[in-house]
């Protein structure tokens, strides 16, 4: 008989058979150490702090484990998917899958969302709660199951059922705008310098350009055109804006930190 039936009959008589048969219903098997799921699910704006090992729980170690478990899970079906792409579209492709955004819908396409426990006033906003519970969610699986269950949960759940990666990867993203925008709402300066030009073994020409913000180095990019190099030095400034708010600090005239909630910044986020 099916250990996971077997394994349903005794959970009847549990006293959270609730929370395993409504996780099962998301993840397909019912979990071995439920404890990684309910910090899954915690967001730190809970008003029921639970002290554990000297810290209160909440979601954040675990959303960070699973950001990199599923950007290498994604890099990999990415990889086999498009055998005879380079390192700059695998990478972008990859980016417009884990988005902040598509991340946000997955999460309400799998119920997910409405099992994080959360402050009313967060989960009505629009700041990825959802989005970064699902992360967690999936540093849960890996830390219960494994990476090859992981990796068949993300690959099954999330991929096959809600992303159509061939359409993803045709919609191009303009880092170099979003950058502008950020630049224009800070009232920052945005400067594009080439520097250098050179030509690869095949005689194909390369560009090399940095980006300045206020006359500080944000970024480096190297592309088989101006443009593209331009883009992707625009793509490593917005991902040191999202992680270093020492950077920004220092590159914007009001001293303001980069807010969670910044559509422009966030949904590019993992790149």
């Amino acid at each position: 008989m099916d250990k996971d039936f077997l394994k349903g009959l005794r959970l009847l008589f549990h006293p959270k058979k609730n929370t395993y048969f409504a996780l099962r219903k998301i993840l397909g098997f019912f979990p071995n150490n439920l404890s990684f799921y309910e910090e899954a699910l915690l967001h730190k704006s809970s008003s029921g702090k639970i002290m554990t090992q000297g810290r209160y729980r909440n979601n954040e170690r675990l959303e960070f484990l699973g950001d990199a478990i599923l950007s290498a899970v994604i890099a990999d079906i990415v990889f086999k998917k498009f055998k005879n792409k380079n390192e700059g579209f695998l990478t972008n492709t990859r980016s417009k899958i884990v988005k902040r955004e598509t991340m946000d819908k997955v999460s309400c396409e799998l119920g997910l969302n409405k099992l994080v426990v959360s402050s009313t006033r967060l989960l009505s906003q629009k700041n990825h709660v959802s989005g970064n519970a699902l992360e967690a969610f999936i540093g849960a699986i890996y830390l219960d199951r494994g990476y090859r269950k992981t990796y068949q949960f993300i690959k099954d759940k999330i991929i096959k059922k809600f992303i159509n990666i061939d359409a993803l990867a045709k919609k191009e993203v303009n880092f170099k705008s979003k950058l502008l925008e950020w630049s224009q709402r800070e009232r920052v300066e945005m400067e594009f310098k080439l520097l250098e030009n050179f030509t690869d073994n095949d005689h194909n020409p390369i560009f090399q350009s940095q980006v300045l913000l206020n006359g500080i180095l944000a970024g480096i990019g190297t592309g088989y055109s101006k443009k593209e190099s331009h883009q992707q030095a625009a793509r490593m400034a917005l991902k040191r804006i999202r992680t270093d708010k020492e950077f920004v600090n220092k590159v914007s005239p009001v001293n303001k930190p980069l807010e969670s909630s910044d559509e422009e910044i966030t949904q590019d986020q993992h790149i």
